[in-house]
């Protein structure tokens, strides 16, 4: 194997390291003896569950198959689901199981490959697409995540085109020996966004407005497709692999393996998210709380640690159009008018979680304020 320049001897005390201000961001959990003090995290981060989540699990279909009893069956449980905590599950989801195993093999070929490989598209500062270990470990200095990401985005505009984008994006960077590994995430995100769309027709039916209303909203969208990785952990009581957040981004779907790990925090308690093979899991994202005047929730949710297992999960973003103004149908605001959130951009947002704010479980309404006093000032 190619050597590591940037492998840490497990003979270095890696907590006197990080005091001199070297911030790990390379994780290979053979290198370490103990956690890093940068990665570590507070007790209350780290009690983990054995709580189950008993999220919905919504059969999808009979919906592609536009049986309308079927419908309104899925309709009713993604509602009470988005009610309480924002997330469930979806099988009959019309993704390949074929196509979701090789995305799953090239992720794990992506991360075994040595650092300077991935670094190949190493992610800029102030920006999602690309490789990171220790994901966002050059802006934040604490409660480092245990894991390794590779982003990037999906246009559906792009779609048809010569130059698929997700497929460019990896053969420009990586070169002809990665057509493979494009092909198939290209394939990817073209199916998580067929599926996404048909997603926001079941959202807008349950919060009793236009059908195409929401599908409408986000045909042009901008999403983000992110895999991750989270090595086997020696202390996992001591460091996550995602700490507590609430995702910025508007619909979550994740395909996870079977190692487990998700946690959702539901009535001050956290409860797992049992894997399964045949599911995908859905969750809302504060963009899409924002679109359903606060009353569908986006909800906290973690990644905990393996001490035996490393763990992978691929998650698809939806998210609109950068330019898009973010707000409420009518039929959600009432007569009164009465506004949970004030209108902004998804790159708006997308800028401040990027530039001013690790996500947690108050972005939206941290965001808000930071939105409005920026506002102000300008006027």
């Amino acid at each position: 194997m190619e050597s590591n320049s940037h492998a840490l001897s497990p003979n270095i005390d890696l907590n006197e390291q990080n005091d001199k201000g070297s911030n790990v961001n390379f994780l290979d959990s053979s290198f370490y003896l103990t956690i890093p003090r940068n990665f570590v995290c507070s007790h209350e981060d780290l009690v983990h569950t054995k709580e189950e989540l008993k999220e919905p699990l919504v059969d999808l279909l009979g919906f592609f198959r536009g049986d309308y009893e079927a419908t309104r069956r899925a309709v009713e449980l993604i509602r009470v689901a988005c009610l309480s905590h924002g997330f469930f599950q979806v099988i009959n989801h019309g993704i390949d199981a074929i196509l979701i195993r090789a995305a799953h093999d090239h992720m794990k070929a992506f991360f075994r490959q040595p650092l300077s490989k991935k670094l190949r598209v190493r992610r800029k500062a102030g920006t999602v697409w690309g490789y990171s270990g220790a994901h966002n470990a050059d802006r934040l200095s604490s409660k480092l995540p245990w894991k390794e990401t590779l982003s990037f985005g999906y246009n559906g505009a792009n779609k048809g085109s010569n130059k698929p984008i997700v497929f460019e994006y990896f053969t420009s960077l990586l070169g002809e020996d990665y057509d493979d590994m494009g092909l198939v995430y290209q394939h990817y995100c073209e199916a998580m966004e067929k599926l996404s769309l048909g997603i926001m027709e079941l959202l807008g039916m349950s919060l009793g407005v236009d059908r195409s209303h929401f599908r409408r909203f986000f045909e042009d969208g901008h999403s983000i497709m992110r895999c991750n990785y989270y090595p086997s952990c020696q202390e996992p009581n001591l460091a996550v692999g995602t700490g507590p957040h609430c995702d910025p981004s508007s619909l979550t779907i994740l395909h996870q393996d079977q190692v487990g790990g998700l946690e959702v925090f539901v009535h001050n308690r956290w409860k797992y998210v049992r894997p399964r093979h045949d599911a995908l899991v859905i969750n809302i994202g504060d963009t899409f709380m924002a679109l359903s005047n606060g009353r569908y929730k986006s909800c906290l949710h973690r990644a905990v640690l393996n001490k035996y297992s490393e763990r992978r999960s691929l998650a698809y973003f939806v998210c609109p159009r950068e330019d898009k103004v973010v707000k409420p149908p009518k039929d959600l605001v009432g007569a009164q008018g009465l506004r949970m959130y004030p209108d902004f951009t998804w790159s708006a947002l997308l800028h401040f979680t990027q530039n001013h704010y690790r996500a947690d479980a108050s972005t939206l309404e941290s965001f808000s304020k930071w939105l409005l006093t920026l506002q102000s000032q300008v006027i």
